[in-house]
Protein backbone atom coordinates (compact mmCIF):
# COMPACT_ATOMS: atom_id res chain seq x y z
CA UNK A 1 0.00 0.00 0.00
CA UNK A 2 1.32 3.43 -0.98
CA UNK A 3 0.77 6.23 1.52
CA UNK A 4 -0.94 9.31 0.10
CA UNK A 5 1.97 11.50 1.19
CA UNK A 6 4.32 9.43 -0.96
CA UNK A 7 2.47 10.17 -4.19
CA UNK A 8 3.28 13.25 -6.23
CA UNK A 9 -0.05 14.54 -7.57
CA UNK A 10 -0.70 17.48 -9.87
CA UNK A 11 -4.39 18.31 -10.36
CA UNK A 12 -6.19 21.18 -12.05
CA UNK A 13 -9.99 21.33 -11.94
CA UNK A 14 -12.08 23.70 -14.08
CA UNK A 15 -15.76 24.19 -13.22
CA UNK A 16 -18.11 25.25 -16.03
CA UNK A 17 -21.21 26.34 -14.09
CA UNK A 18 -23.17 27.32 -17.19
CA UNK A 19 -23.03 23.72 -18.41
CA UNK A 20 -23.05 22.01 -15.01
CA UNK A 21 -19.79 20.35 -15.96
CA UNK A 22 -16.24 20.15 -14.71
CA UNK A 23 -12.95 19.20 -16.35
CA UNK A 24 -10.13 17.74 -14.27
CA UNK A 25 -6.57 17.61 -15.52
CA UNK A 26 -4.52 15.10 -13.57
CA UNK A 27 -0.88 15.01 -14.62
CA UNK A 28 0.50 11.51 -14.36
CA UNK A 29 2.68 11.15 -17.43
CA UNK A 30 3.39 7.45 -16.86
CA UNK A 31 -0.14 6.38 -15.78
CA UNK A 32 1.39 4.30 -12.98
CA UNK A 33 2.77 5.67 -9.70
CA UNK A 34 6.01 7.47 -8.90
CA UNK A 35 6.73 7.43 -5.17
CA UNK A 36 9.39 8.94 -2.94
CA UNK A 37 11.41 6.21 -1.21
CA UNK A 38 14.63 6.18 0.80
CA UNK A 39 16.57 5.24 -2.34
CA UNK A 40 14.99 8.04 -4.37
CA UNK A 41 12.05 8.45 -6.73
CA UNK A 42 10.68 5.08 -7.83
CA UNK A 43 8.54 4.42 -10.91
CA UNK A 44 6.30 1.49 -9.89
CA UNK A 45 5.15 -0.37 -13.00
CA UNK A 46 2.57 -2.47 -11.18
CA UNK A 47 1.15 0.22 -8.87
CA UNK A 48 -1.67 2.55 -9.83
CA UNK A 49 -2.96 3.96 -6.52
CA UNK A 50 -3.48 7.39 -8.05
CA UNK A 51 -6.20 5.88 -10.27
CA UNK A 52 -8.71 6.47 -7.47
CA UNK A 53 -9.12 9.95 -8.90
CA UNK A 54 -10.41 8.53 -12.19
CA UNK A 55 -13.47 6.82 -10.73
CA UNK A 56 -16.98 8.09 -11.39
CA UNK A 57 -16.15 10.26 -14.39
CA UNK A 58 -18.44 10.53 -17.42
CA UNK A 59 -15.41 10.41 -19.70
CA UNK A 60 -11.71 9.77 -19.09
CA UNK A 61 -8.99 10.56 -21.62
CA UNK A 62 -5.53 9.04 -21.22
CA UNK A 63 -2.22 9.88 -22.79
CA UNK A 64 1.37 8.69 -22.34
CA UNK A 65 4.58 7.68 -24.19
CA UNK A 66 6.07 11.13 -24.86
CA UNK A 67 7.71 11.09 -21.45
CA UNK A 68 8.99 7.51 -21.46
CA UNK A 69 12.19 8.37 -23.34
CA UNK A 70 13.23 11.27 -21.13
CA UNK A 71 16.62 10.96 -19.46
CA UNK A 72 18.81 13.17 -17.29
CA UNK A 73 17.17 16.16 -15.64
CA UNK A 74 13.91 15.59 -17.55
CA UNK A 75 13.53 12.08 -16.12
CA UNK A 76 11.28 12.33 -13.02
CA UNK A 77 12.31 9.00 -11.47
CA UNK A 78 15.57 7.42 -10.25
CA UNK A 79 14.62 3.72 -10.21
CA UNK A 80 12.06 1.40 -11.80
CA UNK A 81 10.25 -1.18 -9.70
CA UNK A 82 8.69 -4.20 -11.40
CA UNK A 83 7.15 -6.59 -8.91
CA UNK A 84 9.81 -7.47 -6.34
CA UNK A 85 12.65 -6.26 -8.55
CA UNK A 86 14.16 -2.78 -8.65
CA UNK A 87 16.23 -1.53 -11.59
CA UNK A 88 18.24 1.58 -12.30
CA UNK A 89 16.80 1.51 -15.81
CA UNK A 90 15.29 -0.88 -18.34
CA UNK A 91 14.15 -1.02 -21.97
CA UNK A 92 11.68 1.86 -22.12
CA UNK A 93 9.34 0.03 -24.50
CA UNK A 94 9.19 -2.89 -22.08
CA UNK A 95 8.50 -0.52 -19.19
CA UNK A 96 5.81 1.23 -21.23
CA UNK A 97 4.12 -2.09 -22.02
CA UNK A 98 4.16 -3.18 -18.38
CA UNK A 99 2.67 0.13 -17.26
CA UNK A 100 -0.03 -0.07 -19.93
CA UNK A 101 -0.92 -3.58 -18.81
CA UNK A 102 -1.31 -2.32 -15.23
CA UNK A 103 -3.52 0.50 -16.48
CA UNK A 104 -5.58 -1.88 -18.65
CA UNK A 105 -6.24 -4.24 -15.74
CA UNK A 106 -7.42 -1.32 -13.62
CA UNK A 107 -9.77 -0.07 -16.34
CA UNK A 108 -11.28 -3.53 -16.86
CA UNK A 109 -11.82 -3.96 -13.11
CA UNK A 110 -13.05 -0.49 -12.19
CA UNK A 111 -14.78 1.20 -15.13
CA UNK A 112 -18.42 0.64 -16.06
CA UNK A 113 -18.55 1.29 -19.82
CA UNK A 114 -22.29 2.04 -19.62
CA UNK A 115 -21.48 5.06 -17.47
CA UNK A 116 -17.96 6.10 -18.48
CA UNK A 117 -16.44 6.62 -21.92
CA UNK A 118 -12.73 5.76 -22.11
CA UNK A 119 -10.42 7.42 -24.64
CA UNK A 120 -6.71 6.99 -25.24
CA UNK A 121 -4.85 9.54 -27.33
CA UNK A 122 -2.16 7.82 -29.32
CA UNK A 123 1.41 8.80 -30.25
CA UNK A 124 1.85 12.37 -31.38
CA UNK A 125 4.79 12.36 -33.82
CA UNK A 126 7.75 14.65 -33.72
CA UNK A 127 9.95 15.44 -36.70
CA UNK A 128 13.36 15.16 -35.10
CA UNK A 129 14.88 11.90 -36.27
CA UNK A 130 14.35 8.20 -36.95
CA UNK A 131 14.62 4.80 -35.33
CA UNK A 132 17.88 2.87 -35.15
CA UNK A 133 16.78 -0.15 -37.17
CA UNK A 134 17.32 -1.75 -40.53
CA UNK A 135 13.86 -0.55 -41.52
CA UNK A 136 13.47 3.19 -41.98
CA UNK A 137 10.95 4.49 -39.46
CA UNK A 138 10.21 8.01 -38.32
CA UNK A 139 10.98 8.63 -34.67
CA UNK A 140 8.04 9.77 -32.52
CA UNK A 141 8.26 11.04 -28.99
CA UNK A 142 4.68 11.81 -28.04
CA UNK A 143 1.35 10.35 -27.49
CA UNK A 144 0.35 7.22 -29.75
CA UNK A 145 -1.83 5.90 -32.62
CA UNK A 146 -2.63 4.28 -35.87
CA UNK A 147 -0.92 2.75 -38.84
CA UNK A 148 0.72 4.62 -41.70
CA UNK A 149 3.03 2.06 -43.26
CA UNK A 150 5.79 2.80 -45.72
CA UNK A 151 6.95 0.05 -48.06
CA UNK A 152 5.42 -3.15 -46.77
CA UNK A 153 4.57 -4.16 -43.23
CA UNK A 154 6.18 -3.31 -39.89
CA UNK A 155 8.48 -5.94 -38.38
CA UNK A 156 6.91 -8.29 -35.84
CA UNK A 157 9.80 -7.76 -33.41
CA UNK A 158 9.19 -4.47 -31.62
CA UNK A 159 12.17 -4.73 -29.27
CA UNK A 160 14.59 -2.63 -31.30
CA UNK A 161 16.18 0.40 -29.72
CA UNK A 162 15.12 4.01 -30.11
CA UNK A 163 17.57 6.64 -31.27
CA UNK A 164 17.63 10.10 -29.74
CA UNK A 165 20.38 11.36 -32.00
CA UNK A 166 18.01 13.61 -33.91
CA UNK A 167 19.17 12.40 -37.32
CA UNK A 168 16.85 12.76 -40.26
CA UNK A 169 14.54 15.58 -41.34
CA UNK A 170 13.46 18.10 -38.74
CA UNK A 171 11.05 20.99 -38.58
CA UNK A 172 13.63 23.73 -39.14
CA UNK A 173 12.52 26.20 -41.78
CA UNK A 174 9.41 24.19 -42.70
CA UNK A 175 6.44 26.35 -43.69
CA UNK A 176 4.18 23.87 -45.52
CA UNK A 177 2.69 20.48 -44.56
CA UNK A 178 4.19 17.37 -46.12
CA UNK A 179 2.20 16.18 -49.18
CA UNK A 180 2.43 12.56 -47.99
CA UNK A 181 4.12 10.48 -45.30
CA UNK A 182 5.58 7.09 -46.12
CA UNK A 183 7.46 6.10 -42.96
CA UNK A 184 6.41 3.20 -40.79
CA UNK A 185 4.55 2.81 -37.55
CA UNK A 186 6.29 3.58 -34.27
CA UNK A 187 6.87 0.51 -32.04
CA UNK A 188 5.08 2.21 -29.14
CA UNK A 189 1.95 2.25 -31.29
CA UNK A 190 2.23 -1.50 -31.74
CA UNK A 191 2.56 -1.94 -27.98
CA UNK A 192 -0.45 0.28 -27.28
CA UNK A 193 -2.67 -1.40 -29.85
CA UNK A 194 -1.71 -4.86 -28.60
CA UNK A 195 -2.61 -3.94 -25.01
CA UNK A 196 -5.94 -2.39 -26.05
CA UNK A 197 -6.88 -5.56 -27.93
CA UNK A 198 -6.58 -7.57 -24.70
CA UNK A 199 -9.10 -5.39 -22.84
CA UNK A 200 -12.74 -6.20 -22.22
CA UNK A 201 -13.65 -2.53 -21.71
CA UNK A 202 -14.15 -0.55 -24.95
CA UNK A 203 -11.45 2.10 -25.37
CA UNK A 204 -11.73 4.67 -28.15
CA UNK A 205 -8.29 5.17 -29.65
CA UNK A 206 -7.90 8.73 -30.94
CA UNK A 207 -6.01 8.35 -34.20
CA UNK A 208 -4.03 11.59 -34.31
CA UNK A 209 -0.79 10.27 -35.78
CA UNK A 210 -1.54 10.26 -39.51
CA UNK A 211 -2.70 13.85 -39.76
CA UNK A 212 0.05 15.02 -37.40
CA UNK A 213 2.79 13.28 -39.37
CA UNK A 214 2.09 15.61 -42.26
CA UNK A 215 2.35 18.77 -40.16
CA UNK A 216 6.12 19.21 -40.13
CA UNK A 217 5.36 22.94 -40.27
CA UNK A 218 3.37 22.92 -37.02
CA UNK A 219 6.14 22.95 -34.39
CA UNK A 220 7.22 26.05 -32.44
CA UNK A 221 10.88 25.42 -33.25
CA UNK A 222 13.19 28.39 -32.61
CA UNK A 223 10.25 30.71 -33.23
CA UNK A 224 8.36 29.63 -30.12
CA UNK A 225 7.73 31.57 -26.93
CA UNK A 226 10.86 32.11 -24.88
CA UNK A 227 13.33 32.28 -27.75
CA UNK A 228 14.54 28.69 -27.99
CA UNK A 229 18.12 28.39 -29.18
CA UNK A 230 17.55 25.00 -30.79
CA UNK A 231 14.83 23.21 -32.69
CA UNK A 232 11.72 22.02 -30.85
CA UNK A 233 10.21 19.53 -33.26
CA UNK A 234 8.20 17.50 -30.73
CA UNK A 235 5.83 20.11 -29.28
CA UNK A 236 3.14 21.91 -31.27
CA UNK A 237 2.16 25.52 -31.90
CA UNK A 238 -1.08 26.76 -30.35
CA UNK A 239 -3.37 27.43 -32.06
CA UNK A 240 -2.46 24.51 -34.29
CA UNK A 241 -2.48 20.75 -34.64
CA UNK A 242 -3.75 20.00 -31.09
CA UNK A 243 -6.91 21.98 -31.88
CA UNK A 244 -7.67 19.40 -34.56
CA UNK A 245 -7.16 16.65 -31.98
CA UNK A 246 -9.70 18.40 -29.76
CA UNK A 247 -12.21 18.52 -32.60
CA UNK A 248 -11.80 14.79 -33.16
CA UNK A 249 -12.30 14.16 -29.45
CA UNK A 250 -15.42 16.33 -29.42
CA UNK A 251 -16.84 14.47 -32.42
CA UNK A 252 -16.17 11.12 -30.74
CA UNK A 253 -17.87 12.20 -27.50
CA UNK A 254 -20.93 13.55 -29.32
CA UNK A 255 -21.18 10.46 -31.53
CA UNK A 256 -21.14 8.15 -28.52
Amino acid sequence: MIQKSQLSLSIICILLKMYNASIMFFRNAFLVDITSEKIGRVLKLDSIESSKLWKGMDAVIFNSWHWWLHTGRKQPWDFIEDGNNTYKDMDRLVAYRKALNTWARWIDSNVDPTKTQVFFQGVSPDHAGKLSHSHTFKKFYNKGIIVFLSNGHPPSDISFSLSTSGVGPNCGGQTEPLPKYRRGQHPAELVLEKVLRTMSTPVHLLNVTGLSQLRIDGHPSVYGHGGHGDMDCSHWCLAGVPDTWNQLLYAAIIQN
